[in-house]
Order: C-alpha cells, then structure tokens, then sequence
C-alpha cells in the first residue's frame, strides 16, 4: 500500500539487507522521514530468487514487510534474482522514485558494508549526484542481547509421533513438515527453534531435547499427518 506525504521535494530510501540491523535501519529512516514530511522507501537486494531465499533470510523479509506497513512505508521493494551490481540497483531505484537521501547500515557482517568503501560510494556519488548518504554506525550488541545463541541453520523435518512432534534430520519416508533448525551452541542434545514457511509467512517453534515444546504454534492446516 502507498500512502501519499505532504512534502515531496525530498524522498528517503533506506537499504537492508540481512540480520536484526535492518529494523533499526527502518525506524532510523522512518524518524527522519516523519521530521521531513517526505516519503520513505526501503529496499533490500539478493542474488537468489525469493523462492530460493532460507528460512531465516524470509523470515527477516516477512519482518521488514510487517515494519513497513506498520509505519505506513510508501513501498517495500525487494529486488531478488538479481545479477546486476549492487550500485546499479540503488541507482536504478534513486531515479525511479526521486529519492534525495539514502541510508546505509555499517557493518562486518553486512553486504553494505562495501558502500563504505571509497571507490563503491564514489560511482554512486557520479550515478546519483543529487542523493545525500547517511552511513549509519551499526550498534554493538549487548551482552543480555541473543546474538550468536544458534548454530547455523540446517534443513530438517518435523514428524508427528503419538501426541508430539520430533525433529528429523534425514527426509523421513512418512510425511513431514520441512523447515530449518537452528540449534543452540554449547549443547549436546536437540535444542534451539525450528522455522518453516506457510501461507507466505515465516512459523518458528522451539525444540527441546528433539521434541516441539509449542505444537501450539503449528498451524492445522499445515500438520504433516500420518495415517
């Protein structure tokens, strides 16, 4: 959904692409666009088709979509499948939308990390001379703060057992719900959450010791039962 700002000699755009920054990113912009009046847009860019993207990567997409329409975003566009340069694509989108300001996240972990680089920012600096660029410092994670609590995600699969639901890790011959387990560091046994797609939304549930402790939060309609 659009929603039409007062001011529009200026325009915003705000550039994500993995991990908990981009929400930050998000409201940082959607503040200086409230102070201006002006329309806010955000973008985020991937080299896979969206069909392709993991869970956690949909998960952050399904996110970014909620934030947006909550703080009445006029678009958010997502460029997936592309192969052209990253600076093609934001100025491709500068131009299309009028955008005047463009926020970036500084980050190790972050592909936008390379807009810091002289060399990038300078081609778009010549491609979109009448945009101004915010590199915003990315905030340091407290200790309280859950970073790095999972192993990277795996596929696996949910079996319905009796009154429970296990995880499996080998593609069961019954049916099963497929997703990806993030397992929790520094333990011996099956625990951390598990993700799965359904009706164009990201599901998460948590697993101890191999079982889903909140079958709860699996839908009906998608349940693997075996008869």
């Amino acid at each position: 959904m659009k929603y039409v700002k007062g001011r529009l000699d200026e325009s915003i755009l705000v550039c994500v692409y993995y991990g908990k920054n981009g929400e930050r990113l998000i409201r940082r912009g959607h503040k200086l666009a409230t102070l201006l009046d002006c329309p806010l847009y955000v973008l985020t860019v991937d080299a896979k088709p969206i069909d392709a993207f993991d869970a956690e990567k949909s998960g952050y997409i399904e996110q970014w979509k909620q934030l947006t329409e909550e703080l009445e975003v006029e678009e958010f566009i997502v460029k997936d499948n592309e192969k052209r340069p990253i600076h093609k694509v934001i100025t491709e989108i500068a131009m299309d939308f009028n955008i005047t300001q463009i926020i970036v996240g500084q980050s190790a972990q972050s592909r936008w990390e390379e807009i810091t680089k002289g060399s990038f920012l300078n081609v778009l600096l010549k491609e979109v001379p009448f945009v101004d660029f915010h590199i915003v410092s990315v905030k340091r994670p407290s200790e309280d703060e859950l970073i790095d609590v999972f192993e990277k995600g795996v596929r696996a699969y949910l079996v319905e057992e009796g009154e429970h639901f296990k995880v499996a890790f080998i593609c069961p011959k019954v049916v099963s719900l497929e997703g990806i387990f993030f397992k929790e560091i520094g333990t011996d046994f099956d625990n951390g959450i598990f993700k799965f797609a359904y009706d164009a939304k990201m599901h998460e549930v948590n697993i101890t010791e191999g079982l889903v402790t909140d079958p709860e939060k699996i839908p009906l309609a998608c349940r693997p039962v075996n008869e």
